[in-house]
């Protein structure tokens, strides 16, 4: 791939985005040498099937001849309302570089040329702390609070832990030595915030690129601190059913469908990797109710479903079959002792609740010093079942 043009290049890195800004700027760069970028993601809950969709973008990136660092932001993680307690974020940083590389194994990506870094490894330096303070003196309250706005989790007492967020992300281009930084339409703000204030404090803007989100199952953006949004990439195939026909995917509507989104930004842009592979979705349908539906391509599966020749029954069967297709491989790297040890020491079981012994209840109240404890009224005279006293009084 190092026989492509700059203009080839830029068109391979910024294909099947949702935005970029500073798009002229990558391509100055391209002309004089390859692009240096960084994708960023903070270890918290479980990573997700959305996560397919940058994973799809950086084996792009590499086919561009990009120089692409992996930030395992784990800093960011603890700082984020506390999603990662400190005493597993550790853990969770190993589980998110073994989840990341059998992804991208999966898709046929090499992952030789990745650099993966840990945010603590340079986010504690005396430098990064001194630069981080420049920030703090620049950045104003609402201007933190509006850049994390999507990104960091909203409650009704937040930390100041969530407003250190945003500079921290902006500081990152600046010491992971990068071009541009990559991430969700949902970090906006963030690059927005890092164009404005890194100037200010001596260091130059970079541009930004932005991948789609997919939408959760039932509605939202797809959240790995959500376990109801989400598909994880462990989920067995009885899993990823069972959610799938709970999903939220109304005959003929087209812009509130999350699984249509699923195969528009993930499935299709990954069977394209594969050149000597046909690119087919296929909806499994009995032949009494006249055989599979195949589509060669998004636009056509689009069209059909929403003119309701396609059933939501039928899609839904073959968004299982595509899902647990792309989840093989996965779920089978996962089956190494020490991986599977990985993922209980990153999330361990929920400790099981004690059961609280009843006490039993005494009825009335203890006699006080001097006074005569006298027998409750009940056992003055005793109850005589109706039976019972009927067979006396023939006696």
């Amino acid at each position: 791939m190092s026989s492509l043009t700059p203009d080839q290049k830029y068109d391979l890195i910024t294909r099947n985005l949702q935005e970029v800004i500073g798009g002229d700027e990558i391509k100055k760069i391209l002309a004089e040498r390859d692009l240096k970028l960084y994708w960023g993601t903070a270890p918290t809950g479980r990573p997700h099937i959305g996560y397919f969709v940058p994973m799809t973008k950086i084996a792009d990136f590499l086919a561009a001849g990009v120089e692409v660092k992996v930030l395992l932001a784990d800093l960011h993680a603890f700082l984020d309302n506390m999603k990662a307690p400190l005493e597993l974020v550790h853990h969770r940083v190993k589980y998110y570089e073994a989840i990341i590389k059998a992804v991208l194994t999966s898709i046929g990506v090499p992952i030789d040329k990745l650099k993966f870094v840990i945010g603590s490894d340079f986010e504690l330096s005396k430098e990064y702390t001194m630069d981080s303070f420049k920030l703090a003196a620049c950045i104003t309250e609402h201007d933190a609070k509006k850049a994390g706005a999507e990104v960091v989790k909203q409650v009704a007492s937040p930390l100041l832990s969530g407003l250190l967020y945003p500079g921290m992300q902006a500081l990152d281009e600046e010491y992971l030595g990068v071009d541009c930084q990559f991430g969700g339409v949902d970090q906006r703000k963030i690059f927005v915030l890092a164009e404005k204030y890194l100037p200010q404090i001596g260091y130059k803007k970079r541009s930004h690129l932005m991948n789609p989100m997919v939408p959760g199952l039932a509605g939202s953006k797809m959240s790995a601190s959500d376990p109801d949004s989400k598909i994880d990439f462990l989920d067995d195939a009885k899993a990823v059913q069972k959610k799938i026909k709970k999903a939220f995917c109304e005959e003929g509507n087209i812009t509130e469908n999350g699984l249509l989104s699923f195969i528009k930004s993930v499935y299709f842009p990954i069977k394209s990797l594969n050149t000597q592979e046909e690119t087919k979705f296929v909806c499994p349908r009995p032949e009494k109710w006249g055989g599979d539906i195949i589509y060669k391509d998004y636009a056509t599966l689009e069209s059909d479903f929403a003119e309701k020749k396609l059933h939501p029954g039928d899609f839904k069967g073959g968004v299982i079959q595509a899902l647990n297709e792309l989840l093989d491989p996965i779920r089978k790297v996962f089956e190494d002792p020490e991986i599977m040890k990985l993922n209980t020491l990153a999330y361990p079981p929920p400790a099981p609740k004690e059961k609280k012994k009843k006490e039993k209840k005494k009825h009335g109240k203890p006699a006080e010093a001097g006074e005569k404890k006298e027998a409750p009224a009940a056992e003055e005279k005793k109850e005589v079942p109706a039976a019972e006293e009927k067979k006396e009084n023939k006696e």
